[in-house]
C-alpha cells in the first residue's frame, strides 16, 4: 500500500483504485505489446466516460478480451463480440467493443511492419519518455502536436477510436510522456526535462 501522505497529482485522490493506478501504473514507461494494446483498448473505451469507470471494469475487459492477447482478439468472431453486449461487467457500446477487435487486427499489421507495437508507439518519442514540468493540472494539454501526428498515423493504419485526445492519454498512461506534476513524488522517476 502506498503512503497516503505522499504528494501526488490531484486526480489520484479519486479513491483507492485511482490512487493505486497513479502510484503503480500511470506514467510508468511500458514497452510490452500486449500491455500497450490493453492500454489503447481501455483508453478508447474511456472516450466520453470517466477513467474511474473504465478502471473499475478493467478485470472484466481482460476476461472478455482474452487477457488482451492481440492475436486472439484479432481472431474473435462477430458472434463473440455480439455476446459481449450482454456482459454487464463491460461498457456495452457496440462500436467500442468492435473497435477492440479492429485495433487488434491493425496492431498485428503494425507488429509485422514495425517489429512490435511498442516499438511503433515509442518511435513517436524517439524511444525515451518526454518529460514535462507541469506545476498545475490546468497547464497540462489534452492533445499535442505529437498526439495529433500519432492519431493521423494510427488512423491511416486502420486503428479506430484513436483521436488525438485518446492518443495523448495513451502517451501519458504508458509513460511516453511524463505528465506527473512536478510536485508529485513520481515525477522524478522518469528523468529530467
Amino acid at each position: 500500500m502506498s503512503d497516503p501522505d505522499l504528494p501526488r497529482c490531484g486526480w489520484a485522490a479519486g479513491g483507492p483504485a485511482m490512487l493505486a493506478y497513479h502510484d503503480h501504473d500511470w506514467g510508468t514507461p511500458e514497452r510490452d505489446d500486449r500491455a500497450l494494446f490493453e492500454n489503447l483498448s481501455l483508453q478508447g473505451t474511456q472516450a466520453g466516460l470517466s477513467w474511474r469507470l473504465v478502471l473499475e471494469r478493467r478485470g472484466n475487459y481482460r476476461r472478455a478480451f482474452h487477457g488482451f492477447d492481440i492475436a486472439r482478439v484479432a481472431a474473435m468472431a462477430d458472434g463473440e463480440i455480439e455476446a459481449l453486449l450482454a456482459d454487464a461487467g463491460l461498457i456495452r457500446n457496440r462500436a467500442k467493443l468492435t473497435a477492440v477487435r479492429t485495433n487488434a487486427r491493425a496492431a498485428l499489421a503494425v507488429i509485422e511492419a514495425e517489429g512490435g507495437f511498442g516499438r511503433y508507439l515509442w518511435s513517436f518519442v524517439g524511444g525515451e519518455p518526454l518529460v514535462n514540468r507541469w506545476a498545475a493540472h490546468a497547464e497540462m494539454p489534452a492533445t499535442s502536436e505529437l498526439s495529433d501526428r500519432m492519431s493521423r498515423d494510427m488512423k491511416r493504419r486502420g486503428f479506430v477510436f484513436v483521436g488525438s485526445t485518446v492518443c495523448y492519454s495513451l502517451m501519458q498512461s504508458a509513460g511516453l510522456v511524463n505528465d506527473h506534476m512536478v510536485g508529485c513524488f513520481r515525477h522524478p522517476e522518469f528523468g529530467k526535462a
